[in-house]
């Protein structure tokens, strides 16, 4: 009796997986992606919807998330200055992964 095996190529740097990694591995990167989700926010909102992470981070990630095309920001010339942010048609495409992490927190992580 033979098991079929399924083959599994090295993990060289064109590596879907791997470049998927590289842009939304991130501790933060997802959660961010989430909460805008459709959503327009602000910098505060989503300050107020991630307590955990510092103001630091939150900025590096996404200034990261611009930079990478799966957020969009809009600065708007005010006193005091008003930033929002929201998906782009690429970060809409992650919903569904961090849909299916939640699925899966939701089922076996109690």
């Amino acid at each position: 009796m033979e098991k079929s095996q399924k083959i599994i190529k090295q993990s060289d740097e064109n590596c879907p997986v791997r470049k998927s990694l590289a842009l939304l591995g991130g501790k933060w990167t997802l959660l961010i992606l989430f909460q805008i989700n459709d959503r327009v926010l602000r910098y505060g909102e989503l300050k107020r919807c991630i307590p955990d992470i510092s103001e630091k981070m939150l900025i590096q990630e996404l200034n990261s998330l611009v930079e990478n095309k799966l957020v969009s920001k809009k600065a708007y010339p005010e006193i005091p200055p008003r930033v929002e942010y929201c998906l782009t048609e690429l970060g809409l495409k992650t919903l569904p992964i961090a849909d299916k992490l939640a699925s899966f927190g939701l089922q076996n992580l109690k």
